[in-house]
């Protein structure tokens, strides 16, 4: 299995570490991995990455509802409030997120957030 990673800023993917904007949008190029077998996506807004400023989470459903495969949302999880945001019923589609920050800096407590997980998942 494949799971692949788009990294963009306002919705378009970032290439060259970052410093450059290519013109393919992160839904196009999600679409194109979607038909050439990959089974997930991981998208990450760089603009939040490593800032703590919450998930994008209108762009991360947007970019699930337009395409068949599962979308994992990366950048800017800062709190069990990301968490609480990702098990509302307009994230459905989506994965899971990746957390890397707020976990190194103790912000979001990893036991805390499977614990609301599991709950969520026992309540539906």
């Amino acid at each position: 299995q494949v799971v692949a990673g788009i990294d963009a800023r306002d919705g378009k993917v970032a290439v060259r570490g970052w410093l450059a904007q290519s013109d393919t949008s992160a839904l196009a190029l999600a679409q194109r991995l979607a038909e050439a077998g990959c089974r997930r996506v991981i998208y990450t807004d760089i603009a939040r990455d490593g800032l703590l400023k919450g998930l994008n989470l209108d762009a991360t459903i947007a970019l699930a509802d337009r395409i068949s495969i599962p979308v994992i949302a990366s950048g800017g999880l800062a709190s069990i409030d990301d968490v609480k945001a990702m098990l509302a019923p307009r994230a459905k589609k989506l994965a899971g997120a990746i957390a890397g920050r707020a976990l190194y800096d103790g912000r979001l407590d990893p036991a805390a957030a499977l614990a609301l997980i599991k709950s969520a998942r026992a309540a539906a």
